[in-house]
């Protein structure tokens, strides 16, 4: 049930709201049923500072936390130096995040310097675990699921309190990081970098790796379809969870077809990617599609030698055209679907003019 204007006015009325408020309410009512509206082409919200002086925050951050690890010699958290000092450094790192972060995110409402408070306080969330790992005797793989297991909590904790969207990347990275080491502590050997995409590899990683993107991706569209004017902080919590969800998925997929192959694999590759990309269509992410056709161009690069420059021609082509005919073919998939549990809950289509 919602609020009409005639509704805040009576509010008003009634001494529930007074006028500056109602005011504000009824532009930020405003706001929302327009923001999705006046968008250039219904474009995907993305926005990593608004302006230099955010850059400028950012680079005194980073040298504010550099000199804070040399002062305290706290740069090698994750090894035997890790002790009763670096704890209480750790600790003393945590304070003063949270301290700039209630000044820069929640008075200034700053974007860039949010992030890197993010990134400041996983780092030191790492440094709290590694320093009580290495006092309780783990090491190696026990003392980094230790440590990324306290880093994701406190920055899941860090998240109940500031919302930054940012921070739900991390907390999967944190989970990926922690699952891995885990697996490395129960027996099973040393990962390489293709054992988290190849299934054909032994090992269970690429397995974690697409269960855990599957369930990265269940989490985004709950964020997603919360919000599908996508006007609030849920829909950009979304939008980083596709960011890593999406290269866990169609990596793992398409790398190990790739690495199969075949006439067979080639063909049901192409009809997966041809998937993956109606699918970000449908649920209109483009951050899906490119972080997983992304990542795939990285480690074809890596891993497919000589065949990776046609997989990268054939990849470029796609993302051009479909960048160039997004709206349009957006809106004609969506009319042409069959009604579906959800799909009122998607953002809008068909709102602009658009020619295929």
């Amino acid at each position: 049930m919602s609020l009409d204007k005639d509704d805040i006015r009576a509010a008003v009325a009634s001494n529930i709201l007074t006028e500056p408020q109602a005011a504000s309410l009824m532009a930020l009512a405003d706001s929302r049923r327009g923001t999705r509206e006046n968008m250039d082409g219904l474009d995907e919200p993305f926005e990593l500072f608004r302006g230099f002086n955010e850059v400028f925050i950012v680079i005194g951050l980073v040298i504010l936390y550099s000199g804070w690890m040399g002062l305290t010699g706290i740069n090698s958290f994750l090894s035997d130096n890790a002790n009763g000092s670096a704890l209480v450094y750790g600790v003393i790192s945590v304070v003063v995040t949270y301290a700039l972060t209630r000044y820069f995110t929640l008075q200034r409402r700053m974007v860039a310097p949010s992030i890197m408070l993010v990134v400041l306080m996983g780092l030191s969330g790492l440094q709290i675990g590694a320093s009580l790992a290495n006092l309780f005797g783990f090491d190696g793989a026990s003392m980094i699921a230790f440590a990324a297991t306290l880093s994701t909590l406190l920055l899941g904790a860090f998240y109940f309190v500031f919302r930054i969207p940012v921070t739900v990347f991390f907390i999967a990275l944190g989970v990926f990081v922690a699952t891995g080491a885990l697996v490395v502590q129960g027996g099973v050997n040393t990962p390489s970098v293709s054992d988290f995409f190849m299934l054909t590899n032994n090992g269970p990683y690429a397995y974690i790796t697409i269960i855990l993107g599957l369930i990265g991706l269940f989490i985004a569209m709950r964020f997603d379809m919360s919000d599908p004017h996508r006007v609030t902080r849920r829909a950009s919590s979304g939008f980083w969870l596709h960011v890593i969800a999406a290269p866990a998925i169609v990596n793992t997929v398409a790398l190990t077809l790739l690495e199969s192959g075949g006439v067979l694999n080639q063909i049901i590759l192409l009809a997966f990617l041809a998937i993956m990309a109606i699918f970000a269509i449908i649920i209109d992410r483009r951050s899906f599609l490119v972080a997983g056709i992304g990542y795939i161009v990285a480690l074809a690069i890596t891993v497919l030698d000589g065949n990776a420059a046609i997989v990268i021609l054939i990849l470029g082509l796609g993302l051009v055209f479909l960048g160039a005919k997004w709206e349009g073919l957006r809106a004609r998939i969506m009319d042409a679907l069959p009604s579906f549990p959800g799909k009122d809950k998607l953002p809008p289509w068909g709102l602009t003019e658009t020619s295929l």
